[in-house]
């Protein structure tokens, strides 16, 4: 029951994280209804990497697991923003909206890497504690 509550309080807070992030970079981008997209793409971020690290807090080394996936989800986050940065700068001249195409690249990556940090951090500092009064009571 403990990895549940630990997934889904884990779900809550690194949600706000990135949700957070998304809507500051919005904000100061001044962001019309295309930043729809990164919304949705932090949520669904924050759907897999919640199954994902339940998942991962099932096995019996699960602090090690647990610090593997994020550092994997760290550097796919980082690739695909690496990705969309090349695409960017791939278009032609005249097709390149500096304005509209490099914001959205940040919106669909740092939100989504503030939701696996602080999911990890949560998650780890959960696993931790658990550790720890297991080894008190035996």
């Amino acid at each position: 029951m403990r990895i549940v509550f630990t997934s889904l309080f884990a779900f809550i807070i690194s949600g706000f994280a990135g949700g957070l992030v998304a809507q500051l970079l919005a904000v100061e981008t001044h962001a019309q209804e295309e930043y729809i997209l990164v919304f949705m793409a932090s949520a669904l971020v924050t759907i897999c990497v919640t199954i994902v690290f339940f998942i991962a807090q099932l096995f019996s080394n699960a602090s090690t697991i647990i610090n593997w996936l994020a550092l994997g989800a760290i550097v796919l986050v980082v690739l695909v923003g690496f990705g969309l940065i090349g695409w960017t700068f791939s278009q032609p001249i005249g097709k390149r909206q500096w304005g509209g195409d490099l914001p959205i690249v940040a919106g669909l990556v740092l939100p989504n890497l503030a939701t696996v940090l602080v999911h990890w951090l949560f998650v780890r500092w959960r696993l931790r504690r658990g550790f720890i009064k297991a080894q008190v009571g035996a």
